[in-house]
């Protein structure tokens, strides 16, 4: 009897992984495509996915797009599409920091999976608290010291979602992040 329990505790752990990697999947899908095409309906959007191989219910999508916190904005043509909202704008550093990131930047590698970005020394906490107001999906956290910030990715995130998720949130640093 023993065994049977933790067959199914095993079984049932297996399945939340294969659930979870997957809705990882699902929701880095719906940014890309939201990023980069014009969505105005759900239905359209599950078209989208189901052609990049991914299946899932509308009553599914609702729910991720309110995870990602998706929302709907007035396009040029009168009508509406779907983007990622940013709430967190008012907390952001402001546009003088651009300097601030340059100049702070030395360098951005992965080790084990693991991104590593290493600033001139007491620079890393204000980078790393910027890629975390950003509660970006890719991004499950950094740890900071004084000068290198890890980058901690969720299950199923590759390197180059990463670079692309760091440039979205300092462009300026778009030439020194590419592979």
């Amino acid at each position: 009897m023993v065994f049977s329990n933790h067959y199914a505790y095993f079984y049932s752990l297996n399945a939340y992984l294969y659930i979870m990697e997957n809705k990882s999947k699902r929701l880095l899908a719906i940014s890309q495509i939201i990023n980069t095409q014009k969505i105005a309906s759900q239905a359209d959007l599950l078209k989208k996915l189901q052609s990049k191989g991914i299946k899932c219910t509308q009553a599914t999508l609702s729910r991720d797009l309110r995870v990602l916190m998706v929302g709907k904005i007035a396009n040029n043509e009168g009508g509406y599409n779907y983007s990622l909202i940013t709430n967190k704008s008012s907390n952001k550093i402001p546009d003088s920091s651009t300097s601030f990131v340059q100049n702070g930047f030395v360098s951005f590698e992965f080790a084990q999976k693991l991104a590593v970005i290493k600033t001139i020394p007491a620079y890393a906490s204000s980078l790393a608290m910027t890629i975390d107001m950003e509660e970006a999906y890719e991004i499950a956290g950094t740890i900071a010291g004084d000068d290198t910030i890890l980058i901690i990715p969720r299950n199923g995130i590759s390197e180059s979602d990463i670079r692309h998720r760091l440039i979205l949130i300092f462009p300026e640093l778009k030439d020194r992040i590419r592979h």
